[in-house]
């Protein structure tokens, strides 16, 4: 018996069991809260489902003691990983006051954290590229070893952002990930109206450096292309443009009606190679995980959530009088 892919990528079973948790609990939470907006208990969901894969395949390549990511709204995934838990995105899914990202000031999807290295998102798409590149040079002028990850939807490719971000850290060979999180549609807007080129990653040739397109149903193809980023990144040879190509399973946020704009059929196609069943099936395959160690990770994780939700619906709000906060100099 030959070694199992995950091996070949220096991952251990129980690395890749971590993986498929840190999945599993991603899409676990959005659910719910889809569940939660549905009752009228919280107002605003935009999901992950669909790209938990390349969330959790990208941000494990990363280091979490000294890289900074930068994620886009959808990236449950990615900041689950960097230390997030599910209370803190159920506070902030409810808008109380301990919501780390905001203290209930945002929308969720804003994420944000000091202690976990997690940089602020901001509502319009794509400025969170130069800020990673901002970093990226602060920390390449004080001579620290570290990587900044910043990622945005296809849609986002095609900002001024994006170009102006990208050329700068090439020039300045920087090193930073760019990964395109691909999911077909800007909100209702699908791919082929966005870009005449094939890939996004073939913009990477403008720019002279390397661009790769991946599966982003299969969190190791994406694990494999984030490492080989970080390494050139740390070895000063600049940054990559990563494109992970997967689907929104969801509409754009709980405020749209996917119907409108997109077949039944071409989301029940998308849904037989969700990355929850198909990362699944190859581990059991590996013989790591075993029907009944699947079916406890799912008690496990809606206990987890029960309590969250549980914690954050009764959680305080934040104080009236604290909303001029962090406006004004204090």
């Amino acid at each position: 018996m030959g070694e199992n892919r995950h091996e070949r990528l220096g991952l251990t079973d129980e690395n890749v069991l971590e993986m498929y948790k840190t999945m599993l609990l991603a899409r676990k939470i959005d659910e719910r809260m889809w569940l939660l907006n549905r009752a009228g208990k919280i107002p605003f969901v935009i999901s992950c489902q669909g790209q938990e894969a390349a969330q959790v395949g990208a941000a494990m390549a990363l280091d979490r003691e000294k890289d900074y990511v930068l994620p886009y709204y959808r990236d449950m995934g990615v900041v689950l990983w960097f230390g997030m838990t599910a209370r803190d995105l159920m506070l902030s899914g409810f808008a109380k006051a301990e919501d780390p990202s905001s203290g209930g000031r945002q929308m969720p999807g804003h994420f944000g954290g000091k202690k976990y290295r997690i940089v602020t998102g901001s509502s319009p798409v794509t400025t969170q590229v130069p800020h990673a590149v901002g970093m990226a040079l602060g920390g390449k002028l004080e001579g620290k070893d570290l990587v900044t990850f910043t990622t945005f939807g296809e849609g986002s490719s095609n900002q001024g952002d994006f170009h102006e971000g990208i050329n700068f850290a090439s020039v300045h060979k920087l090193p930073v990930i760019f990964m395109c999180e691909n999911n077909k549609y800007a909100i209702s807007i699908p791919i082929q109206k966005q870009l005449a080129c094939e890939n996004v990653s073939d913009r990477a040739v403008g720019y002279g450096i390397p661009g790769v397109t991946v599966d982003g149903n299969d969190p190791l193809a994406v694990y494999e292309a984030v490492k080989a980023a970080a390494d050139r990144g740390r070895r000063g040879e600049g940054p990559t443009l990563i494109e992970a190509v997967s689907y929104r399973l969801t509409p754009h946020s709980s405020d749209d009606d996917d119907r409108a704009y997109r077949k039944r059929e071409e989301v029940e196609e998308a849904k037989a190679k969700d990355s929850i069943f198909t990362f699944a099936k190859y581990l059991k395959e590996a013989g790591i995980l075993s029907d009944e160690y699947e079916k406890l990770c799912h008690e496990e994780i809606a206990a987890i959530i029960d309590e969250a939700t549980d914690y954050a619906e009764a959680a305080p709000y934040a104080d009236p009088e604290s909303a001029m906060r962090h406006v004004f100099a204090e």
